[in-house]
């Protein structure tokens, strides 16, 4: 499991990491919102910790700018702030738990073992959320967001990123694209594929350093990190 911690205190990010890792937890440590925001672009976590509290970019809106593209993933607020407003304008903004400091880390454990139980089975039985790196597609409500930022498709483009991402990184050939997509099939020799894939990877790679649209010459098309 991979935890992303927003904590500007040195000495505690330090401690509550090195616990972490000690109980088969990743953890990387970031200071401020800004850099936080710009790590979950690249990087994909299981649960985020965020301190209220931190520099260029409070936790608060930290955790409604991840809301705003990922419903899914747990976000524990620790914090020293323990009034009752302070924890009502955390969960409005969609957090799942709140614990004050100081704490004491294994009542911390305890939350996130919690969160990540209850998360694990909607997970898997959620087949309207395809996550690949930070490429979030909603099926249900026909919306893509890369990087926290949504991407206007058209229905056919949207059913081809569809078909590219349920392959989980399979080589799809053109023929099995038009049958699938277009649900009939037309001359393969058309560039209709080749142009919709174009079409995509303007939208979906053109400003991102990790290129996720991809052809292996001569068999067909495949969408991953790698």
């Amino acid at each position: 499991m991979n935890i992303l911690l927003l904590e500007d205190d040195l000495i505690l990010s330090a401690e509550l990491c090195k616990f972490l890792e000690s109980n088969n937890f990743t953890c990387d440590k970031i200071y401020d919102g800004e850099t936080f925001l710009r790590q979950i672009k690249n990087s994909s976590y299981d649960l985020y910790l965020l301190d209220i509290n931190v520099p260029k970019i409070n936790g608060l809106d930290v955790c409604q700018t991840i809301r705003s593209f990922d419903k899914n993933t747990p976000i524990i607020i620790i914090s020293a702030y323990g009034d009752l407003s302070d924890k009502k304008d955390a969960f409005t903004r969609l957090a799942d738990d709140y614990l004050v400091k100081p704490f004491q880390f294994e009542e911390l454990l305890l939350r996130m073992n919690s969160l990540l139980r209850r998360k694990s089975p909607s997970e898997n039985s959620d087949q309207d959320i395809i996550r690949v790196d930070d490429l979030i597609i909603n099926k249900t409500e026909q919306k893509v967001f890369r990087a926290g930022n949504e991407i206007s498709l058209t229905l056919k483009e949207f059913q081809l990123l569809v078909y590219l991402a349920e392959a989980q990184g399979r080589t799809v050939s053109k023929q099995q694209i038009t049958e699938s997509v277009w649900e009939h099939n037309f001359n393969t020799n058309t560039n209709t594929v080749e142009v919709y894939i174009n079409f995509l990877r303007k939208k979906i790679d053109k400003d991102f350093r990790v290129k996720l649209i991809h052809t292996r010459s001569g068999f067909g098309y495949y969408l991953s990190p790698l």
